[in-house]
């Protein structure tokens, strides 16, 4: 094949007649243009003419036949390639142009020129991903500005705030002086949690309830010299009833599952449990003081307002009180990511979905999700924990007799303590839940029984935020603001991912017989057993995560192992 040049270089150009275009141009009069060149046309004559630098079109970017036209100064050309069998329908037009800013026009229009280098093509997709950009923060400050997700509280909430914001008043922040007892379970090594953001958090919380409307319950296992005296300090500060318990769990005296191996380990759900219901103690052994509320907190970074919001302001009926079982917060690990998903469950009883925004699924009805969707300050859901639980006290503390972590789950529901209601854990070797949802199916159907088609009093409300790092709570109320735009994507990813996981004994109702594998450890193997199960078998998953009771330094407190196979 001749070289790429010398291919140029025989091109052929047929000078065609003005008749040939007359048809094409609608008319338009050539015979001034034709006067103003210095070539008299003369029809059917053909020559060779020699290529300027870019002209003609290269025959490798020539992807389609095109018919241009450039203004005066230009003759009308047939283009044919060299060797080519393209009929005369098939051939590109073109003007060739003999001036210089008609050359450059023609260069940046004609295919298979400049537009064809890779510099060009670049520059074209640069501008394609500038232009989506731009959209982006387009969408972004818009939704930011006029679309923000829940942030523009509704008036009750205004209300409390300013009546908080405009006043020194010890107990302004409780308007019916409810009395609320504030459980805490804590690992604070070195005392920097008590003697942090927490502890100057839970002080103002105490002056905005009114200290003599307060009993705060802290539990603390194995606490160092450093957590001790910051803890001290923390109820010397303090005028409200406290009960500060730091003292030491022995293994000994928690419940141990048998492993196929024949190991005896301790389940951590059952060590969680018993650390949480002695922070409970003493709401459960002073029947003389009768509360109305119970806020359980965790470690987290909070406002003292919105946690007012979570315990006044949710769901509130006509007369302004809040009307519910359990309200939670939601917590985030970093400005965008939910973290408690192990105990959340929506109101059908499905894990939630990625832990972004709006953190439930679309399986079944949704209707967690349109809450959410919806800017609702009471998300329905089955359970939650989100950090910061507010409950009505009542089912905690009535008919004080000592009941054991297990004593839900090992009896028939209908023989279930109704009080006071307790963590527990499952006793299932292979088959973990998190006792912080446990705790809600428990109080849902005590209340409630298996009628839970319309509520459960369960509340999610993301009004509420609270964080694990003071960091992270500081980024959360401009974060929130451009939730709206991520729908789409999660409801994608959601269903790309195959989530929510699928359980097996989710629909399974308390009261109900069912036949289920269990491991056996004398035959070490797994037998079908018929047994009557109790309350939320939606929050369970199979799996087990123990204790690591030798655990080194850096080393995790727990680990998690895998059912031996046959499931």
């Amino acid at each position: 094949m001749a070289p790429f040049d010398d291919r140029i270089r025989a091109e052929t150009y047929e000078l065609l007649p003005k008749t040939s275009l007359s048809s094409e141009t609608s008319g338009r009069d050539y015979d001034h243009e034709d006067s103003l060149s210095s070539t008299k046309s003369r029809p059917g004559l053909a020559w060779e003419h020699p290529s300027p630098i870019g002209w003609p079109p290269r025959p490798d970017c020539l992807a389609f036949p095109r018919r241009w036209w450039s203004g005066d100064g230009h003759k009308t050309y047939k283009y044919r390639p060299p060797n080519s069998d393209l009929d005369e329908e098939s051939i590109s037009w073109g003007r060739v142009p003999f001036r210089g800013a008609s050359r450059r026009l023609f260069h940046s229009v004609v295919p298979g020129d400049r537009s064809c280098t890779p510099r060009l093509v670049l520059w074209g997709l640069c501008k394609i991903v500038l232009g989506f950009l731009g959209v982006c923060v387009f969408m972004i400050v818009f939704t930011g500005v006029f679309l923000p997700s829940y942030t523009r509280l509704p008036e009750h909430y205004q209300a409390l705030e300013r009546l908080c914001l405009n006043s020194n008043r010890a107990g302004r922040g409780n308007i019916y002086g409810e009395k609320v007892f504030i459980a805490a379970t804590l690992n604070d090594p070195h005392g920097s949690i008590v003697g942090g953001q927490w502890g100057s958090a839970v002080k103002e919380l105490v002056d905005l309830l009114g200290p003599e409307n307060v009993h705060l319950s802290v539990y603390e296992n194995d606490p160092d010299h450093q957590a001790r005296e910051a803890l001290e300090s923390l109820g010397g500060q303090l005028s409200c009833n406290t009960s500060l318990v730091m003292d030491h769990i022995s293994h000994d005296e928690l419940p141990h599952v048998s492993l196929p191996d024949g190991e005896k380990r301790i389940k951590r759900i059952a060590f969680l449990s018993e650390v949480r219901n002695r922070a409970l103690r003493p709401l459960q052994t002073n029947p003389s003081t009768k509360f109305d509320k119970l806020l359980y907190l965790n470690d987290v970074a909070f406002n003292p307002i919105d946690t007012l919001h979570l315990l006044f302001s949710t769901n509130v009926d006509a007369t302004g009180h809040a009307e519910y079982s359990a309200a939670c917060a939601v917590d985030f690990m970093n400005p965008f990511k939910f973290y408690d998903r192990y105990a959340s469950r929506d109101f059908e009883g499905h894990e939630t979905g990625l832990p972004f925004y709006p953190w439930f699924t679309t399986v079944g009805e949704g209707q967690s999700r349109q809450d959410v969707l919806d800017q609702s300050d009471a998300v329905r859901v089955r359970s939650c924990w989100g950090g910061m639980v507010a409950f009505d006290a009542s089912p905690f503390q009535n008919n004080v007799e000592s009941l054991s972590s297990s004593t839900t789950l090992a009896k028939p529901p209908e023989e279930i303590e109704e009080s006071p209601l307790k963590f527990r854990y499952e006793t299932d070797p292979f088959w973990d839940a998190s006792e912080c949802c446990l705790v809600h199916a428990d109080l849902t159907y005590i209340r409630y029984g298996l009628n839970t088609s319309v509520s459960t009093g369960i509340f999610m409300n993301p009004y509420v935020r609270v964080a694990y790092e003071p960091y992270t709570l500081s980024w959360l109320p401009y974060t929130r603001r451009i939730e709206r735009l991520y729908p789409f994507i999660h409801n994608i990813l959601n269903h790309a991912l195959h989530m929510p996981a699928f359980n097996p004994r989710a629909w399974e109702q308390p009261g109900d017989r069912v036949m289920e594998k269990v491991w056996d450890v004398e035959s070490a193997s797994w037998k079908m057993v018929k047994k009557t199960i109790g309350p939320g078998r939606f929050c369970g998953r199979r799996s087990i995560s123990v204790l690591n009771e030798f655990a080194g330094e850096g080393e995790k407190a727990f680990v998690t192992l895998p059912p031996p196979p046959g499931l």
